[in-house]
């Protein structure tokens, strides 16, 4: 009796564990969201033709934090439980049903499961609509039979066969559908010629191989320009985007609020305060690194929208497309106007120039230009009024264009004609010097400044402008008369701002006649007062327009400058110079045209650290050659010794080391003499706007110097013209 009842015990406790382990592994959430999985281990422990019974309970959490649930109870056992003696009679039932489940055929076993799962969610849905009961008396629930699922080695062929044919006519819906969904191809609609023509030009962009070769075409009239103008208007600078609430102006250590625009204004100034972090090198590099790369994609977009026009069919490029944002007005020297608000430009005061045929600009939304006109007379593509002078401002086309450089090529042709007439118009203003008419004196005087010293003539100024002068606008104050001085005689002392606020400083010998007459100029006036008081600059530019059409004093400092190039180069280049020897003739020729004409320029900030850097190399270029010479020289008495083919390359080696050391020293000195020399002085303004490219061509093609060593990129497509036409015996 003891026995059994131990027994009993045994098998009651081993059941009891099997139901909590279910139990714990069938936890599920009550919205019917997620269903209990099984384990592996859970599979095999319990026999598939098993049935649970499921004990439904609904345990709703209300506490924070925790997600309503059901508990599911599963107990493992038949259908009909009896008490302790019951077990041994359900074990023995199971191991029939198990065998009879085996002996069925595997279609009758799909059909049964199906039968089964069918019943198991109806009798789920009913407990679902009797939960308030359950929840009162779980025992009263009924179980809910669900028959176990069959591990994957009892997958019968026809389970195979039912997916193969699921997933067959998945894949022909999906087919079906995208066939559907795809969007119908639309006919191609044919481009135009115009069409074809615009599209061919913008793959071809500026870099294209067809250049236009518009000096080939023949001259412009003098009155109309172009007989078609198409371009996109100018870009206008983003608005101003106010500063965050947070961010507060103070004055006298109390918060203002400003309006956007006088804001906008504030910060002008703020920008140009010095800051700590832009003294560190790290921060700058780093800045200017990263920020340089966004402006590069920036400027690319709109280089390509706003930078190109179409002028006669031909795709131009546009000088400065952007107009000017305000600010405050810096000017040059010490302009009156400093300080001053530039206001920002509308739409409203734009005036558009294209031709009629074109597609006209869209303003900015909400906005209208000031006109829109069509005048082939001009070059000028925008026009603008700018406030701080009152004076109109433009945006014209690239230098390289046919326009600009059709009107390079005449201002040359017109200086070159000067050198036909340049005798008479000297002797004819030598004459005035000892007119009886005082006007007629000081237009010969003012007119042999322009010719011998290159002075611009020197427009008339209001008192809010720069004090720079120019030859008719003298003043007394500016020059000094010196009957002897530093071993010459009748020497005029030049002093003055000239243009761009650049110091004009000079001690010249002249004509004794022209010594005189300054003299009588400067009697009976004030040092304020003008030199020469009779003449203008449109009188001067007139008379000289009647001793040759289109000369003007502009012309004659191009004539001026243009020969005195090509004098200097004829003096200065030899046929065996090397190349480094070329170009330091060359710059000493431009040179001596920058002084003539003063342009000057204040020296670089970091020439002292670049010339420094130069000086060291060349000091360690001369210990290296004095190194080579030992070697060489040990070379020498080693070959003299004992002489062999070994001796003999090895003093040939040290030979050939010392001459290339030599010639790398001479180039490093011919830097240095040529830094140091062009230290002050600007050759680029007189290289690009007063001597006729035509000059420098044909010097680069007699001595075999490439182009490139005298023209950047830039320069050679703003002098396309003279490149293609000149040849090496061209003479101005």
């Amino acid at each position: 009796m003891k026995l059994m009842k131990e027994s009993h015990d045994k098998s009651s406790k081993k059941h009891s564990s099997r139901e909590q382990k279910c139990t714990s592994s069938s936890k599920v959430k009550q919205n019917g969201a997620h269903s209990s999985k099984m384990k592996p281990s859970d599979v095999t422990s319990i026999d598939e033709s098993l049935l649970v019974s499921v004990d439904i309970s609904s345990k709703v959490k209300h506490t924070s934090g925790e997600t309503d649930e059901m508990d599911v109870n599963v107990t493992v056992g038949p259908v009909e439980r009896h008490q302790n003696d019951g077990h041994k009679k359900s074990h023995s039932s199971e191991t029939i049903n198990k065998h009879k489940s085996r002996s069925k055929s595997s279609k009758e076993r799909h059909n049964e499961k199906v039968q089964q799962d069918r019943t198991a969610d109806v009798n789920i849905k009913t407990e679902d609509h009797d939960g308030c009961h359950s929840a009162a008396d779980p025992q009263a629930s009924p179980p809910v039979k669900i028959k176990k699922k069959k591990v994957k080695d009892e997958k019968t062929d026809e389970k195979h066969d039912t997916a193969d044919k699921n997933h067959s006519a998945r894949k022909k819906r999906k087919s079906e559908s995208s066939e559907r969904d795809q969007p119908e191809k639309k006919p191609k609609k044919m481009k135009t010629n115009e069409e074809k023509k615009k599209e061919k030009m913008k793959e071809k962009g500026d870099e294209g191989t067809e250049k236009w070769k518009w000096w080939e075409e023949g001259k412009s009239s003098d009155t109309q320009k172009w007989t078609s103008l198409e371009h996109r208007g100018p870009y206008f600078p983003p608005e101003y985007e106010p500063l965050p609430s947070n961010i507060s102006f103070n004055y006298e250590g109390k918060p203002l609020k400003l309006t956007p625009q006088t804001e906008e204004i504030a910060t002008f100034y703020a920008k140009m305060l010095e800051h700590e972090y832009t003294t560190k090198d790290v921060f700058q590099k780093n800045f200017f690194n990263d920020w340089r790369e966004v402006l590069k994609e920036e400027a690319s977009r709109l280089l390509e929208e706003y930078g190109f026009c179409l002028l006669d069919g031909h795709r131009e490029k546009i000088g400065n497309f952007k107009l000017e944002p305000p600010g405050l007005f810096r000017g040059r020297g010490e302009h009156p106007k400093m300080g001053k608000l530039k206001k920002r430009l509308q739409p409203e005061d734009v005036i558009i120039n294209c031709s009629a045929d074109s597609k006209i600009p869209e303003p900015p939304k909400g906005h209208k230009w000031k006109r829109v006109q069509h005048e082939n007379t001009v070059t000028w593509l925008v026009s603008w009024v700018e406030n701080i002078h009152g004076r109109p401002k433009y945006i014209m086309l690239n230098p390289s264009s046919k326009l600009k450089g059709e009107k390079d090529w005449q201002k040359y042709e017109t200086a070159r004609k000067l050198k036909m007439s340049v005798n008479s118009i000297r002797k004819e203003y030598k004459r005035d010097w000892t007119s009886r008419e005082m006007k007629t004196r000081q237009r010969g005087v003012a007119l042999y400044f322009i010719d011998k010293l290159a002075l611009r003539a020197g427009n008339e100024k209001d008192d809010e402008s720069a004090d720079t002068v120019g030859c008719c606008s003298l003043r007394v104050e500016h020059i000094s008369l010196h009957k002897r001085i530093d071993g010459q005689e009748f020497v005029v002392e030049f002093d003055f701002l000239g243009k761009d606020s650049i110091r004009y400083y000079n001690k010249v010998p002249v004509e004794k006649q022209v010594f005189k007459n300054l003299r009588r100029f400067m009697e009976h006036k004030d040092p304020e007062d003008d030199l020469f008081d009779r003449i203008t600059t449109v009188y001067l530019n007139k008379t000289l327009n009647e001793s040759m059409p289109g000369l003007t004093a502009k012309v004659f400092r191009t004539f001026n400058a243009s020969t005195t190039l090509q004098d200097q180069l004829r003096k200065l280049t030899t046929e065996d110079m090397t190349l480094e020897e070329k170009m330091l003739s060359y710059n000493r020729a431009n040179r001596a045209v920058a002084i003539l004409c003063n342009h000057q320029r204040a020296a670089p900030k970091t020439f002292e650290k670049s010339m420094q850097l130069l000086q060291e190399k060349i000091k360690k270029k001369k210990e290296q050659i004095e190194e080579a010479r030992k070697e060489l020289k040990e070379a020498k008495r080693a070959h003299k010794e004992t002489p062999s083919d070994k001796s003999s390359k090895l003093l040939e080696k040290k030979e050939k080391k010392v001459q290339n050391l030599c010639e790398q020293l001479k180039k490093l000195q011919l830097q240095e003499t040529d830094r140091e020399e062009n230290k002050v002085i600007a050759l680029g303004t007189s290289k690009l706007n007063y001597l006729d490219p035509r000059i420098t061509v044909a010097w680069c093609k007699k001595y075999q110097v490439p182009i490139e060593k005298i023209y950047n990129k830039t320069q050679r497509d703003k002098f396309a013209w003279a490149i293609d036409m000149t040849d090496e015996d061209f003479q101005f």
